[in-house]
C-alpha cells in the first residue's frame, strides 16, 4: 500500500460520531464517580474513628468471586485489545460487555447487584482493572440497553424499507448470529440446546413477518409503478 502524502496539508479528519458518543459516554462515568466521591467526602467521620478504606470482600463474597469463571479466555488480554475487537465486530464497548454479562449473572428479583459488582470488578473480570460506584455500573448498563434498542431499530428499518433483498437479510442475521455464539464462547456463557433452537425459531418467526410487512409497504409503489408503466 502505498504511503500517504506528508509534504502538503494533511487533509481535516471528520468526527467520529461513535468515539464522540463513547467520549461522552466515559466522562458521564467519570462525573458519576466524582460525584460519589464528593458525596462521600462530606459525610462526617464516623465517632471515635478514621473513616476507613472500602472494605474488602466478605469470606462469601470472595467465594462468589472465585466461583465466577467466565471471562478467563481473556485473562491477560488489555482493555484495549478487547475494545478493539468489539468496536470492529459490534457498537458496544468492553465495559459495556463486561457489565451487562455480570448484570444478567449477578441479579436478584430487585434487580442487579450494582455494589457487589463495581466494588469487585476487577476480580469477576480480568481486562478490568478498575472498581466503578453503583451510579458507574447503572450507566454503563443503560448504555449498553440503549445501543441494543438503537441496532434494533436501525436493522428492522434496513429489513422493513425495501433495501436488502431476503438473501441479504439472512447473511446478516448469520453473520451477526456468528459474532454473538463467538463473543457466548469467549466469556464462557453456555446456552441450552434447546434455548438456542427456541430462540432461533422465533428469530425466523419474526423475520417471516418482517418480510410480509416490508411486502405490503412496497406493494402500493410497485402497482403504481406498473400503472405507470401501462399508461406509457
Amino acid at each position: 500500500m502505498d504511503e500517504p502524502d506528508r509534504g502538503g496539508a494533511q487533509e481535516s479528519i471528520p468526527p467520529d460520531p461513535e468515539r464522540e458518543e463513547q467520549h461522552a459516554d466515559d466522562l458521564a462515568v467519570q462525573e458519576a464517580e466524582e460525584t460519589a466521591q464528593g458525596v462521600a467526602a462530606e459525610l462526617p467521620e464516623p465517632p471515635g474513628e478514621a473513616r476507613r478504606e472500602k472494605a474488602a470482600p466478605t469470606a462469601e463474597q470472595q467465594e462468589r468471586i472465585n466461583k465466577y469463571r467466565k471471562f478467563k479466555k481473556v485473562d491477560g488480554a488489555t482493555y484495549h485489545r478487547v475494545n478493539q475487537f468489539l468496536r470492529k465486530h459490534t457498537h458496544i464497548t468492553a465495559r459495556e460487555w463486561a457489565i451487562a454479562r455480570l448484570c444478567a449473572d449477578f441479579s436478584t428479583r430487585s434487580g442487579a447487584e450494582m455494589t457487589f459488582i463495581g466494588e469487585n470488578l476487577p476480580g469477576l473480570v480480568p481486562f478490568m482493572t478498575d472498581t466503578y460506584t453503583p451510579q458507574a455500573v447503572n450507566q454503563a448498563r443503560n448504555s449498553f440497553k440503549k445501543k441494543v434498542r438503537k441496532a434494533g431499530a436501525t436493522f428492522f428499518y434496513g429489513a422493513l424499507c425495501g433495501f436488502f433483498t431476503a438473501e441479504e437479510l439472512d447473511d446478516i442475521l448469520f453473520e451477526a448470529s456468528e459474532v454473538a455464539r463467538f463473543l457466548l464462547e469467549v466469556e464462557e456463557t453456555s446456552i441450552d440446546i434447546d434455548d438456542e433452537l427456541d430462540i432461533e425459531d422465533r428469530i425466523t418467526e419474526v423475520m417471516r413477518s418482517v418480510a410480509e410487512a416490508a411486502q405490503m409497504i412496497r406493494q402500493p409503489k410497485q402497482e403504481e409503478e406498473e400503472r405507470e408503466m401501462d399508461e406509457e
